[in-house]
């Protein structure tokens, strides 16, 4: 029998090597300057590779499903190693094409197979808290960044490593990282249950929430609740996104802020994005995920709503945490709503295709904010707007709530038929 949280650490183990194409920042002004091309054509290549994620992790969950975490983590090591590797390769020739391809593509496929790998496994390993072990995982690619931008950093100041070779070593580091991770991946025995949970129901301290239903990724597609799901996630990234492509110069210009300030603003982003998955997809264990996902929405609404209107420097950098807390918390609670609305059945499937939402969110978000602030000269409107997305976003929310309640009163009536007509014959 394999320890449940070795389960977890391995699917850290997995997060925290492809989380760190949030570092891509650290590698984008040392590229430009050796490539002697633009900011953009260097910033395309992170853009590709969020694309690819959402692509992959749709085409590949049923692979995921069929063949286990472990060749599916086994197959991403390979596509993210050698993605990230190859890159080197690019440097050397100075091809934009090839770095595309590599860290983009390739680097892409890993990203997006790796995400989903361990997160069916952990549901069934942790029916008991299933929001706590997938943020633990998808917290680790949330901190990723804090230590690839470090190791980015040492390896390209070492004059015999340099750029090219910093993708040689971070490519064999993360390709060992998530190779081995892989090996210990596995679901539980059929029927399987916490000894401690276990004990608990049978003595009717602790009950088991049943799952609303249990369904196929192609039956879940089907569904209204699918597409509620798909556009609060789309929202929730589009505008979290957004605000973190821009929040030095947004902090600069709304709030006041140094540009030394600034950049610690964005520094410090990065611990309340990974404190936010672990911190609101635990709570979203006691309070439900639809609660959940409800305060999400209401805080940044709120959220959005006020910035423009905060001159105060700590106050702004205070609110702007919060948001990426809601930001994180929705990437870390998400595969436990999936689990709550569909099923275990096809989990990983199932993900795959809600994050389909983040490949368009990933475009959409920094785009239109770009092209409000061009038109206004401003981040004011940019932010009103986004907080009517929000509103949106909670009565898409509302709505789903009214669904599921549906649904329970539709099978809780269908029982008590069954149950009348059982006692009738």
């Amino acid at each position: 029998m394999k320890n449940r949280w070795l389960i977890a650490l391995s699917a850290v183990g997995i997060h925290i090597s492809i989380g760190s194409v949030y570092a891509w920042s650290v590698a984008a002004k040392p590229i430009m300057n050796l490539f002697k091309c633009s900011i953009s054509q260097v910033t395309l290549t992170f853009a590709i590779a969020i694309c690819f994620l959402g692509l992959s992790a749709a085409f590949l969950g049923h692979f995921v499903e069929k063949e286990g975490p472990r060749k599916a983590g086994m197959l991403a090591a390979c596509f993210f190693g050698i993605g990230v590797a190859a890159s080197g390769l690019a440097i050397r020739f100075h091809s934009l094409w090839l770095l595309y391809l590599c860290y983009g593509v390739l680097g892409g496929i890993g990203l997006g197979t790796g995400y989903i790998t361990p997160v069916s496994t952990l549901i069934k390993w942790f029916p008991d808290k299933r929001g706590m072990a997938t943020g633990m995982a998808i917290m680790g690619f949330g901190f990723a960044a804090f230590i690839a931008s470090f190791l980015m950093k040492k390896l390209m100041s070492i004059p015999s490593v340099g750029v090219e070779g910093m993708f040689y070593v971070l490519g064999a580091i993360y390709f060992l990282v998530m190779f081995s991770s892989a090996q210990y991946l596995a679901p539980p025995p059929k029927d399987w249950l916490p000894a401690g949970f276990k004990a608990k129901l049978d003595n009717g301290t602790k009950r088991i929430r049943s799952d609303l239903s249990q369904l196929t990724a192609n039956e879940a597609v089907k569904t209204l609740r699918f597409y509620f799901l798909w556009l609060m996630l789309f929202i929730n990234i589009s505008c979290g996104i957004a605000v973190i492509s821009v929040a030095s110069p947004m902090g600069q210009e709304l709030a006041g802020l140094s540009a030394a300030a600034a950049a610690g603003m964005v520094a410090i982003i990065g611990i309340f994005n990974g404190l936010g998955r672990i911190g609101w997809s635990s709570i979203s264990d006691h309070i439900g995920r639809p609660r959940a996902w409800t305060i999400f929405f209401i805080i940044q609404l709120i959220a959005f709503l006020s910035l423009p209107r905060i001159t105060h420097p700590v106050l702004f950098q205070a609110v702007i945490f919060l948001i990426m807390t809601c930001y994180g918390g929705g990437f870390a609670s998400v595969p436990a709503y999936i689990s709550d609305l569909f099923g275990t059945k096809q989990v990983s499937a199932i993900h795959g295709y809600i994050l389909t939402a983040w490949s368009a969110a990933g475009i959409f978000g920094p785009m239109f904010l770009s092209l409000v602030k061009d038109k206004t000269q401003s981040y004011s409107a940019t932010l009103y707007i986004f907080s009517g997305f929000f509103g949106v976003a909670l009565i898409i929310s509302t709505l789903l709530i009214f669904n599921i309640r549906t649904i329970k009163k539709t099978k809780k009536h269908l029982r008590l038929k069954a149950k009348q007509a059982l006692c009738a014959a």
